[in-house]
């Protein structure tokens, strides 16, 4: 990871283009929204650990899988075409976090995306306008700076709350995903 609890190794992608850090307005609240760095590593856990659906699969801030996450962390981080960004409010707590990953396509002539993953707001915080803020800011703001004409994103099937959120901000359900468990992996939903 690179400077600023980062590292000094990130090669520069396309996604380094992101025009971060960002003020994003959510409610009455200014969010900074900002690059992760290696001393998040723990509000990112505990982000994870406070949802349900994630729980369910075995994430959890119990610190058995620390290791595991830091590794994970690193490794996105230091991949250009990465990003894991977060959302930090004014007294600076990290309320939200999510995962970009820029992709290069040929189908919709040569179309690239930008897929949205692991979109999380600290349950305390959430229907506060964060999440509209943080989603906002990627379909109008990172995914042009980023040379991407489509924003794509799954959602788990048990989450419906956010399949409704996700339709009222202009995502449109015309795919169906699928995963496959490899090897001694849990088995992904």
């Amino acid at each position: 990871m690179r400077a600023a609890g980062r590292g000094g190794g990130r090669i520069a992608g396309v996604i380094a283009a992101l025009p971060l850090p960002a003020t994003l307005r959510a409610g009455t609240r200014d969010l900074l929204v900002r690059r992760a760095t290696a001393d998040d590593l723990p509000a990112l856990i505990a982000l994870i650990a406070d949802d349900p659906v994630s729980a369910g699969r075995g994430d959890s801030a119990d610190g058995t899988a620390t290791a595991a996450y830091r590794r994970a962390l690193h490794e996105v981080v230091d991949d250009p075409s990465n990003e894991i960004v977060v959302a930090v409010a004014a007294d600076g707590e990290v309320v939200a976090t999510l995962q970009l990953t820029r992709i290069p396509g040929m189908s919709r002539r040569g179309a690239t995306r930008l897929l949205v993953e692991a979109v999380r707001v600290r349950s305390t915080r959430r229907s506060s306008g964060i999440g509209t803020a943080l989603v906002r800011w990627v379909t109008g703001t990172a995914a042009p700076a980023v040379g991407a004409s489509l924003v794509q994103l799954t959602s788990d099937e048990a989450r419906t709350d956010a399949h409704r959120f996700y339709e009222r901000l202009g995502f449109v359900g015309s795919h169906r995903g699928f995963k496959h468990a490899v090897g001694a992996q849990p088995q992904a939903r």
